[in-house]
């Protein structure tokens, strides 16, 4: 999608559809009080040629200003452009970059499903959102929104939007940068979502590998992709535990960017889960919904995203990428509960349930990390139930070793409109995880699943600064949306992005 940036009065532009947004100004709290209130509809713009045309329907008490309610316009008078799309952001006392971004989307969505080509948004004023702030919500949200996810089949029919046009006020240079560099966070985000999408016999740990040397030639990076011997030299064995049942070869992916100018320190460790796919082992998972386990490698596919996009915008500060991708099959290779495994730490690992397997891939990865010079580490993982048991669908779950590192991540995941919320790491959930015949267990019981999990995954980070995602809950949208479709989402790629920039600055 080719995106410019235009100062034109919106009124006076020719285009296929003008979209404006729709903001409530009456109080959230008295709404909330008196059902029957009447919204106080208002269009973000100053042009008054625009509010002319939508006036009429604004007056008409036919709208309820609920968030994404849309109306077309055809022919709309005083204007140039052909329609005139309207649409809801919700309550303006808190509408921010978070709903304009889902806004560009939706208009994306609706737009697009009408056979249109090329639009062009009013960046909404007066907002309290600065103008290049601005400019990279609808950007983003509009990339994210012209996603679609199905590739195979035959009667697909070729929808999509290929110029957006921005209008907006202000320094065009600065409008521009914004606009570029959000582009290259919005393609990224795909990019994270095309690799999750494929089903796993066309998304193998080889092909996950190739797509990353792929993109990582593309954009000037430094990629190995490792086989197993390589896992095994390195005494992989919580990895290769995993990989052992498969006949898929697993692959130890590594990705460096080292930009000229950059501080030795720090170094930070980028580590995703890379599992193509995921039946439990020799515990398996029970056959309904078991075709969504493809979506395993999300945390992998959003480290390598996030790789491509800190290597296009150029953060003066050095990062490792690290994925360690293979299939969870049971056969008679594979690993068995009551199995005991060693790390490349050369902690012990008593197995349990071997649908637990997603930390004992990340516990070499993140140790692994370390040893190539890591000073900090995030990683990302579909990784437990539990923490949709906790969260819903709405939040990624954080966990963190250190306050100061989780500050970091909070900032970025505001900035980049993605909802987190942090869980406890206390000492007490250790006994858990404690094991009679090893070091370890990989599971802690029903109770507190996901903290359990993290609390494993602690026992590699040790003291290296340290912030886990699990994003099992928010990595594959259950149901469509106004601004995104049914499928992956691409969550974590943006906060990690501005995770790593915020290091930069």
């Amino acid at each position: 999608m080719k995106t410019t940036i235009s100062l034109s009065t919106p009124s006076q532009l020719e285009t296929e559809a003008l979209v404006a947004v729709v903001l409530n100004q009456a109080d959230p709290a008295q709404a909330e009080k008196n059902k029957d209130a009447k919204p106080q509809l208002k269009l973000a713009t100053e042009d008054a040629s625009v509010q002319s045309a939508a006036a009429d329907l604004l007056a008409s008490g036919e709208l309820t200003g609920k968030p994404f309610e849309s109306n077309l316009l055809h022919k709309p008078a005083g204007l140039k452009a052909k329609r005139l799309l309207l649409i809801s952001g919700g309550p303006a006392k808190k509408f921010s970059s978070y709903e304009l971004r889902r806004v560009a989307g939706a208009a994306v969505r609706t737009l697009k499903g009408r056979g249109i080509r090329s639009f062009a948004i009013i960046a909404p004023a007066p907002s309290g959102i600065p103008a290049d702030e601005a400019v990279g919500a609808i950007v983003e949200g509009a990339l994210v929104g012209n996603f679609d996810p199905d590739y195979y089949r035959s009667d697909r029919k070729d929808q999509k939007i290929d110029t957006l046009t921005i209008l907006a006020g202000g320094d065009q240079k600065a409008l521009e940068r914004a606009a570029s560099e959000a582009q290259i966070v919005g393609d990224s985000q795909n990019f994270a979502r095309d690799l999750v999408n494929e089903p796993s016999n066309r998304m193998t740990p080889t092909i996950l590998g190739e797509r990353a040397q792929k993109m990582a030639q593309e954009v000037g990076l430094k990629c190995e992709v490792y086989g197993a011997e390589k896992i095994k030299e390195l005494k992989m064995g919580a990895f290769w535990s995993v990989a052992q049942g498969s006949d898929e070869p697993p692959a130890l992916i590594v990705m460096k960017y080292e930009p000229a100018g950059a501080p030795e320190k720090p170094v930070l460790g980028l580590v995703g889960k890379g599992v193509t796919f995921d039946t439990g082992g020799i515990s398996i998972k029970p056959a309904d919904g078991m075709e969504k386990m493809k979506y395993d490698m999300a945390g992998g596919a959003t480290m390598i995203a996030a790789m491509r996009a800190i290597a296009l915008l150029k953060p003066k500060v050095k990062v490792i990428g690290i994925v360690c991708a293979t299939e969870n099959m049971p056969s008679g290779k594979a690993q068995k509960p009551g199995d005991v495994q060693i790390a490349m730490s050369g902690k012990s690992i008593e197995i349990i349930n071997t649908d637990a397997e997603g930390r004992l891939v990340l516990a070499d990865g993140l140790h692994y990390a370390k040893q190539l010079g890591a000073t900090h580490l995030v990683d990302a993982a579909t990784l437990t139930g539990a923490v949709v048991v906790a969260l819903g669908y709405a939040n990624v779950g954080v966990f963190a070793n250190d306050d100061a590192i989780y500050e970091r991540l909070h900032k970025a995941n505001e900035e980049a409109g993605e909802k987190m919320w942090r869980l406890p790491l206390d000492d007490e959930y250790k006994e858990q995880i404690r094991s009679n015949i090893a070091d370890i267990m990989n599971t802690g019981g029903r109770w507190g699943g996901a903290i359990n999990a993290a609390m494993f995954l602690k026992e590699f980070a040790e003291d290296t600064p340290w912030i886990h995602l699990d994003i099992a809950g928010t990595a594959w949208m259950e149901d469509q949306k106004p601004w995104i479709a049914k499928g992956p989402s691409g969550v974590a790629l943006r906060s990690v992005v501005e995770f790593v920039r915020g290091f930069a600055s």
